[in-house]
């Protein structure tokens, strides 16, 4: 990982850039696929105004071009600087439980199977013959991954069932999946 560590207004001291280093280290020891970090120290030029006059800014780069970022003042740079890598650590923990806790979606499969057995083509529809008998009624806007023209008698498809003002239809036409095929 790369790590930029400066200072503004102010000198900085070994003390500091080890504490600094020794931090980001652990970071990293709890997430290895940190990309780039950087620590800006800054003492406010109106400290006589201001009870906390030292500011510690960290900046974390994950993979993707995802950065998070902790901006802490305190009254020492001792203190600013574990209060700002406290926070990064929060926020890095915060963003893996919400990244862990995505699903991926999958279309569901349907439910019913059955053949082309009739064609209309010039007005757009035609009818399954269902698994177990029976006819159900499609309309080519209800394919999904396929087109009027590619069906044939005998084409082997699975769909959705509602039951229509005239009887059962098909609402989404599609080709089995391989993994489904494969199951029955």
């Amino acid at each position: 990982m790369d790590l930029e560590i400066e200072s503004r207004n102010i000198e900085m001291t070994p003390r500091w850039k080890t504490e600094i280093e020794a931090r980001m280290a652990d970071l990293q020891r709890n997430h290895d696929d940190l990309t780039h970090g950087r620590v800006t120290l800054t003492k406010n030029r109106h400290h006589k105004k201001l009870d906390n006059v030292a500011e510690a800014l960290v900046l974390i780069t994950l993979p993707g071009r995802q950065t998070l970022t902790a901006r802490k003042e305190d009254k020492t740079f001792e203190e600013a600087i574990r209060a700002a890598f406290d926070a990064v650590a929060i926020e890095l923990r915060k963003f893996r439980e919400k990244r862990g806790r995505t699903e991926v979606r999958t279309a569901p499969i349907p439910p019913e199977r059955g053949v082309i057995c009739k064609r209309f083509p010039q007005e757009g529809y035609g009818f399954i013959l269902q698994e177990g008998g029976g006819e159900v009624y499609f309309h080519q806007n209800s394919l999904q991954g396929l087109t009027f023209e590619e069906l044939e008698d005998g084409t082997v498809v699975v769909f959705n069932l509602e039951q229509g003002k005239k009887g059962p239809q098909a609402t989404v036409v599609t080709r089995p999946s391989p993994v489904a095929a494969k199951g029955q």
